[in-house]
């Protein structure tokens, strides 16, 4: 086998930046939430690799043949494998689908099959394409894709300002992350974020129930986050992380006296019991994605409140990891509750694919 451009590649990459640029030299596409993967194919060999550079191709073996089907037959196109249920995109179900057993991985591909987007074409025939400007290869993936069939995809993309301000607001509720913004005259450059993505950002007032020590032992890594279902119990929604060094330290001191006590009526106590993490969805659980993590944590009594940066939920919980904005001892616990997150309006990922 010859591919035209020889794995591995590690993709272009993209810089978040705060509301759509207002430039006319950009081409705006929907940001799909699924695994990147550079397609490699030179005839019947096809080859799935990732952002890592470890091959997914195991991993998806019903899309090796919708991808001869849909694609030339000498070629290397960059994009997104998808899984979704229920018309909207499941990033859990695809998580799912990293497995090492084989008979599962089957299963899986029967049960939450796949689908592929489409979105750069790095080389074509005998033509290494990277040095030509993203217009160009736009256009070629265009003429290359003119054929293809689900579950093989091409994303949409527009110059229009307006259009892609609807596409942010109307494909959340599919699923979809937001907008990425491609700059029509730069090469295919790898590893680097020299494109744009427009990510939703909000915020929500949280119960510190709890934290987890920094990886490197010295001082706190990431504050547990509680909400208030409609029976007032504390549900887990995620985490807040990403502090200075300076900054750990700081809290170990003024989050030690919320310890005092707190294992003895905290809401989350049976999350000492193994029995509790059976499911994998109790923080503390180990899982095939972090096991060699430490998941141990200190419960703190449920007296401090925080708000935090959010982007959106996922079956009740935060999907990225939070970014605290300030405590808020103006605020109780009980008051932290479900109905304050925005919910984006309902959409159809068969609706955006179709656009």
């Amino acid at each position: 086998m010859s591919f035209v451009v020889p794995p591995p590649i590690k993709p272009m990459l993209a810089k978040a930046v705060v509301g759509i640029p207002d430039r006319d030299d950009l081409l705006f596409e929907p940001k799909w939430d699924g695994f990147r993967c550079i397609v490699f194919r030179d005839g019947d060999e096809v080859v799935l690799g990732s952002r890592n550079e470890k091959p997914l191709t195991r991993y998806f073996p019903e899309m090796l043949e919708p991808l001869r089907r849909s694609l030339p037959n000498r070629c290397v196109v960059d994009g997104e494998l998808i899984v979704g249920t229920d018309d909207h995109l499941d990033f859990e179900a695809l998580q799912q689908r990293i497995h090492p057993a084989e008979s599962r991985v089957n299963m899986l591909a029967e049960k939450t099959p796949a689908a592929f987007v489409a979105f750069d074409l790095l080389g074509v025939d005998d033509r290494d394409l990277r040095q030509e400007p993203f217009s160009m290869r736009r256009a070629a993936l265009v003429e290359a894709l003119a054929g293809t069939e689900p579950p093989v995809h091409l994303t949409p993309a527009t110059a229009d300002h307006e259009l892609a301000a609807a596409w942010f607001r109307d494909f959340e509720g599919a699923g979809l992350d937001g907008l990425i913004a491609k700059a029509v005259d730069d090469p295919y450059v790898e590893n680097k974020r020299t494109q744009l993505k427009v990510k939703h950002i909000r915020s929500a007032d949280a119960v510190v129930a709890g934290f987890r020590w920094h990886k490197d032992g010295n001082g706190v890594g990431s504050l547990l986050l509680g909400l208030n279902d409609d029976e007032g119990k504390l549900q887990h929604v995620g985490v807040a992380a990403s502090f200075t060094a300076k900054r750990r330290a700081e809290m170990v001191d003024e989050l030690a006296p919320l310890t005092e006590d707190a294992f003895e009526s905290h809401p989350w106590r049976s999350w000492a019991e193994a029995e509790a993490h059976a499911d994998g969805r109790m923080p503390g659980a180990q899982n095939r994605w972090s096991a060699k993590k430490d998941h141990g944590w200190v419960p703190l009594r449920i007296e401090r409140v925080v708000e935090v940066k959010y982007g959106s939920t996922l079956n009740g919980r935060f999907r990225e990891v939070t970014k605290v904005l300030r405590w808020r001892p103006d605020k109780e616990p009980h008051q932290c509750t479900f109905e304050q997150l925005d919910e984006p309006l309902p959409a159809k990922l068969s609706t955006v694919l179709a656009t």
